[in-house]
């Protein structure tokens, strides 16, 4: 055990020191990584900074190289001389191109008039050779631009004229645009303006103008100047790519874009600098580091030896579960998963069972959660010794438990092992001195006849453990096909009845009661019916059990119990009884929600009757009693309905004093010529006119069941033969005809008649 204790602390040590010193191998050389990749970046942020510069600068200079155009360009006399149909070269020579030269230095001149033609070319060696089809295509985009924003600056008056208003005479601004064209293979700058007159002009239609171009050479003087404005030194034109470390290039285009050479400088390395400068540092950090780290390691090494010895109870604890020490829920998946693989493979069959310990709650509600404890780990030590030694046993939840049977041979061998199984936990438990006596209900999947999957399996053997628990318990069942039909069927009217509620689907019905001369209507059974949109008629007995599992019966209920009390108003004098599920009387606020549906419908409580079957005194009786005791306090009549037809229905009617009995529709039924049948009838009739309360028999179905009540004076009578359940408008019809003067139509008239006849 210690043995592989060491060799686990070894394992894991290795497992930590060895990545944490990749880790930090992986870090030094990183941190190094990152700085060279710093200094680098911060080399590319100052040339990128120096470009800027460059470029502020050349686009100084080019704004700078329109502004010497102003004088020329933004002229009245220059204007019109310039679109004459016939313009005076050698004035537009002298007073223009050659004074642009003299004056600022523009070595080349042309200009285009307001057909986009080239009307004058000068050049300071007095050639025009230069001005090529090349650079008119490459002068063209700038040339345009100008053209089009001249265009634009003429504003339409009320007249129906263009008036034309040039720049502010004091700003002496032009239309204009600049760039750089290649010619001769030698980068030129180049202001493109428009010729426009001073002052205000006004026309009958737009026009373009006429567009001088003046070309400078980008050396010498231009270019030491924009070396000037950017305080950055070597500076050179160049027509090719240099890959060098430490020199910067501009590259020049066209206006269509076209490379036409660059400007390359000596650029400053500030991250180069720095990283020459912390590189003895670094160096000495990553010696520190290593040291740490041999240090570090050590240190780990003994620590991980004291942890490898509680490795095994950590992994256990996280895998099983604490009070039964079986495999938990996540590990019982995960081992099942293992068998269903396993056994695909060896084409053999596997069975999974969910068990669930019959009353466990009862155990703990009477002698506590420790003596519930004791029975879980004595079930689970039983479960693990009584399966076959390939199985596996696992605690779920609560008290619930799952086993795994691997290689099942059929279904008889199952139920033998299964029988085995109940066998063995129906042997008595010793708690202390106290014998206790448990049970399981068992549900059974087999794979692969029920799937191979394992969450697929679990859910079906929990669909069985379910058919188990509602036929009666300690029993099994294995899975069948319809379990799962009725599982989600009845999960499918549970929504439809959920749906119903909200939107008020449902309907009551009223079944009459007599009194003892059955001539008067006393009161009336308020029953639920459901109707659904497309006319099925659900049953009662289908959607109430629903209700019931699900706790829609609370919900139900109180729209029972609010629609019956606001239709009582339309029958005046008549008992309204509803019955009520011992499921509503769990909650805490039961009476307070009785209260306010009676106030909310201004009923007096003395006109409700709250039915009530003895199932309601199961497990919590003495909050029921509290509760039907404020009901009773408040006025409202409590009646015990279905009397007799459980064992224990004379405790009750000692332990709390109902104000009404009914009496259960078999004693009825089968009273007719059997004199047993009768004597108990008679008995209960006795039993609760003794008792002070009121006896309703129900189910009356012939003149002789009446007969022989009245004879011994019951009180109420209830059944088809008074009336089957009757919707809200067909009652009122019914009290009419029942209730009318001299009894002589419908059937309230033949029962009077008949009711006469059995009285004598």
């Amino acid at each position: 055990m210690y043995k592989s204790s060491k060799n686990s602390g070894g394992r894991i040590a290795n497992a930590i020191i060895i990545p944490m010193v990749v880790v930090v191998i992986i870090s030094v050389f990183g941190i190094f990584g990152l700085m060279h990749w710093s200094a680098r970046l911060s080399d590319e942020t100052a040339e990128q900074s120096q470009h800027k510069l460059i470029a502020g600068a050349l686009q100084l200079t080019k704004n700078y190289l329109v502004k010497l155009q102003n004088g020329v360009v933004i002229w009245d006399e220059a204007y019109h001389r310039i679109n004459q149909p016939d313009p005076d070269q050698s004035w537009i020579y002298d007073n223009i191109m050659h004074w642009l030269f003299q004056n600022h230095g523009f070595t080349k001149s042309v200009l285009i008039n307001r057909d986009f033609e080239v009307a004058s070319v000068y050049a300071q060696n007095h050639t025009s050779k230069w001005m090529d089809d090349q650079l008119f295509r490459d002068l063209s985009p700038s040339v345009a631009k100008v053209r089009a924003r001249y265009i634009n600056s003429f504003t339409r008056t009320p007249s129906g004229l263009y008036s034309f208003v040039p720049q502010s005479s004091d700003a002496r601004r032009s239309i204009a645009e600049t760039g750089v064209v290649a010619l001769a293979g030698e980068p030129h700058l180049f202001s493109a303006a428009a010729v426009m007159p001073q002052i205000q002009s006004i026309a009958k239609e737009r026009f373009p103008p006429s567009v001088l171009v003046s070309l400078v050479p980008l050396r010498g003087e231009k270019l030491k100047d924009i070396s000037e404005m950017s305080r950055l030194d070597g500076f050179v034109l160049t027509n090719s790519q240099t890959g060098r470390d430490g020199v910067g290039r501009y590259q020049l285009r066209s206006p269509r874009n076209a490379d036409i050479g660059m400007i390359a400088w000596q650029t400053t390395q500030p991250g180069t600098l720095m990283l020459q400068r912390i590189n003895p540092f670094l160096a000495l950090a990553a010696f520190m580091i290593a040291a740490v780290v041999i240090l570090v390691t050590l240190f780990t090494r003994q620590m991980t030896r004291r942890l490898a010895h509680s490795e095994a109870k950590a992994v256990h604890a996280a895998r099983h579960d604490a009070l039964s020490g079986l495999p938990n829920r996540a590990r019982f998946h995960a081992l099942l998963t293992d068998t269903l693989e396993e056994s695909i493979h060896r084409q053999s069959n596997t069975a999974v069972v969910y068990i669930d310990l019959d009353h466990f709650k009862d155990i703990n509600d009477t002698l506590g959660h420790s003596a519930g404890d004791k029975v879980i780990v004595a079930v689970a030590q039983r479960l693990k010794r009584v399966i076959p030694e390939s199985g596996i046993v696992a605690r779920i939840s609560g008290d619930e438990f799952a086993m795994v049977i691997k290689d099942c041979e059929d279904d008889v061998w199952l139920e033998y092992v299964l029988d085995q199984v109940q066998d063995e936990i129906a042997r008595p438990i010793m708690i202390g001195r106290r014998e206790l006596h448990a049970s399981l209900s068992m549900g059974a999947a087999i794979a692969p006849r029920d799937g191979n999957d394992p969450d697929e399996l679990l859910r079906k053997a929990d669909i069985a453990l379910y058919d188990a628990k509602a036929n009666g318990r300690n029993r099994r069942s294995f899975f069948e096909a319809n379990m799962e039909h009725h599982v989600q069927s009845k999960d499918r009217l549970s929504r439809e009845l959920r749906l119903a509620l909200k939107n008020d689907e449902l309907d009551l019905a009223y079944q009459p009661q007599t009194d003892t001369s059955a001539e008067r209507i006393v009161s009336v059974e308020a029953l639920a019916r459901w109707t659904k949109e497309d006319g099925t008629v659900v049953s009662p007995a289908q959607f109430i059990p629903v209700a019931e599992e699900t706790g829609l019966i609370n919900d139900l209920g109180l729209w029972v119990l609010n629609k019956a009390c606001a239709q009582a108003h339309e029958w005046p004098g008549i008992v309204m009884s509803v019955n009520v599920s011992p499921n509503q009387f769990k909650h805490p606020r039961f009476v307070e929600k009785v209260m306010a549906i009676l106030a909310s419908n201004n009923l007096p409580p003395q006109r409700l009757e709250i039915e009530v079957t003895e199932t309601v005194f199961a497990g919590r009786n003495d909050s029921v009693l509290k509760a039907l005791r404020r009901l009773k306090n408040l006025g409202v009549k409590v009646a015990l309905d279905d009397f007799g037809s459980g064992y224990s229905s004379l405790s009750y009617l000692r332990r709390f004093p109902f104000d009404t009995l009914k009496i259960d529709r078999d004693f009825v039924s089968d009273m007719n010529g059997n004199e047993e049948a009768e004597a108990i009838l008679v008995s209960i009739i006795q039993l609760g006119k003794a008792l002070g309360m009121t006896i309703v028999a129900e189910g009356i179905e012939t003149l002789e069941q009446i007969r022989f009540l009245q004879a011994h004076d019951c009180h109420r009578m209830q059944g088809y033969f008074i009336s089957k359940p009757l919707p809200e408008a067909a009652l009122t019809k019914f009290l009419e005809d029942f209730n009318g003067d001299g009894g002589t139509s419908g059937f309230g008239a033949d029962l009077s008649y008949q009711a006469q006849v059995a009285k004598g």
